[in-house]
């Protein structure tokens, strides 16, 4: 007698509302969805206390290997500015007509260093830290933040460094000085925008590091770090009459600008490009909020992959 074998069909997969339903009635979600944009930020503000410690961290850690320690912080600065001295100053002679050039030029130097430093430290804020980015679960924005605050940071360090070469050189102190505050607060707004930027874009391609040394030094040849754009600008009549008002409108210019200002009596209000408060305020908050909008759409693509 032949035995016959019913295969029983096969069950249905269930479909993706019902494992929806499911997950709902059991309190579950999505392991690393992305929070909407209100409770992003309020995520970001609660681990404030992480971003601080992780940028004081870093910095400290950052020259723990040399002898001289936390002396770099100051010493990098300062001796770019003596090279860009030698180079532009006396060789390219840029010193000429530019009043208390020494001050003029160590004061862009440090403000260009820390946009410099703060992009580049973004780029890799999220491809140099997978380890972490993998192991625990937080708000991505707060590598690229606690970069750029890494970067006041040792600005401040710098600061000490430039009020002596100020005094040293004749510059009195002044009621602008206070001016450098709300400076440095906008710059920093910008700097970590374009941090954020810049960290999603060197997530999905690391390669993008290796290109921006070869950027930012373009990016600091026009930004009148080394020589004053207004003077250089009046020297060369043939240039086309939107050059001046382009090269004055660009943001590490029109900060570096403001903090001369602030700190250098012989930099007068005069060669400011117009309305500097505010581009410098409208630079801060373009790339502050869409820097930080940019980073927050690609918030649950971090580390994977």
């Amino acid at each position: 007698m032949s035995q016959v074998l019913h295969t029983p069909p096969p069950t249905p997969a269930p479909a993706d509302d019902d494992l929806a339903a499911l997950a709902a009635r059991h309190g579950l979600s999505v392991s690393g969805a992305r929070p909407s944009l209100p409770e992003y930020v309020r995520q970001l503000w609660a681990r404030r206390h992480f971003i601080s410690a992780f940028a004081t961290a870093k910095l400290t850690s950052q020259y723990s290997q040399a002898k001289l320690g936390q002396v770099w912080q100051v010493m990098t600065p300062l001796l770019n500015a003596a090279v860009y001295y030698f180079i532009f100053g006396v060789l390219l002679d840029t010193k000429r007509n530019v009043p208390d050039y020494i001050p003029f030029l160590v004061t862009g130097v440090f403000i260009w260093t820390f946009t410099q430093s703060s992009i580049m430290s973004g780029t890799r804020a999220i491809s140099g830290n997978l380890g972490l980015v993998r192991a625990l679960h937080f708000p991505r924005a707060a590598l690229p933040i606690s970069f750029a605050l890494q970067q006041l940071q040792q600005l401040l360090f710098s600061m000490c460094a430039l009020v002596v070469i100020l005094l040293c050189f004749g510059v009195p102190v002044a009621a602008s000085w206070v001016l450098a505050v709300p400076a440095l607060i906008l710059q920093f707004t910008f700097n970590a925008g374009v941090a954020m930027i810049m960290a999603r874009l060197g997530a999905k391609t690391p390669d993008i590091a290796q290109l921006m040394p070869f950027v930012l030094r373009t990016w600091m040849y026009i930004s009148g770090v080394m020589w004053s754009i207004e003077r250089l600008t009046g020297q060369h009549k043939g240039l086309p009459s939107w050059v001046a008002p382009v090269l004055k409108a660009n943001p590490p210019a029109v900060y570096i600008d403001l903090m001369r200002y602030s700190l250098i009596d012989s930099f007068k209000a005069s060669q400011l490009p117009p309305h500097v408060w505010a581009l410098a305020t409208g630079w801060a908050l373009v790339a502050g909020v869409v820097g930080f909008i940019y980073f927050w759409k690609a918030e649950e693509t971090y580390g994977r992959g």
